[in-house]
């Protein structure tokens, strides 16, 4: 089984993450990509202020209806910070006949040398670095972490699409439209649960 690893706070998720992901997965054959929400996000300790159940229930939202796409509480689910290395560690033991391939943004591939243990992570699963058109991903700051590894990072392009979590917030903050900029029943969900309004 080729399944694809796709970790964030969601916090929303928008069509920008599925684009990724649905590229993602037709490009490298993936059976499956599973989006897995961060319960405690070490990079982003004090900055995530939607609760965990609300972006759970987001992600569901979204990808309900597509198959090949799931949902996993397993960052949910443990306690203290969410670290992608012990993601990835209890992914391979479940079944370590898959093969698994740790799907990010561009943006996100340069801070990868300060996470907890990169060269695990680099062992563990083939990291993807997904960047938009005409955007080539830095990866100069993993160059002696893959000569070390012998590992490669592997490069998918995707259309740019200039949606962000952060814009979709701010617009709900000022009571304007983010309609088409992430799917109908995730807007829904923002406005029934007022996430986002102050």
């Amino acid at each position: 089984m080729r399944l694809g690893i796709y970790g964030g706070t969601f916090d929303p998720i928008h069509y920008g993450h599925l684009l990724l992901a649905e590229r993602c997965r037709e490009e490298l054959q993936l059976d499956e990509v599973w989006f897995i929400p961060a319960g405690s996000p070490p990079h982003k300790q004090g900055r995530v202020s939607t609760p965990a159940k609300a972006r759970m229930a987001m992600v569901e939202f979204a990808v309900s209806g597509f198959p090949e796409f799931r949902v996993s509480r397993i960052e949910l689910e443990r306690v203290g910070p969410s670290y992608t290395v012990q993601t990835l560690e209890q992914i391979r033991a479940s079944d370590p006949s898959r093969e698994v391939f740790l799907l990010m943004g561009a943006d996100s591939i340069a801070e990868l040398v300060t996470w907890k243990d990169p060269a695990r992570i680099l062992e563990l699963a083939q990291v993807v670095a997904v960047n938009r058109a005409g955007e080539k991903p830095d990866l100069s700051s993993l160059n002696e972490l893959m000569q070390h590894t012998g590992r490669t990072v592997r490069t998918i392009e995707m259309p740019a699409m200039g949606i962000s979590a952060s814009e979709i917030r701010s617009r709900v903050a000022l009571k304007q439209s983010i309609r088409f900029l992430t799917p109908r029943p995730v807007e829904m969900y923002i406005r029934q649960n007022n996430l986002y309004a102050d």
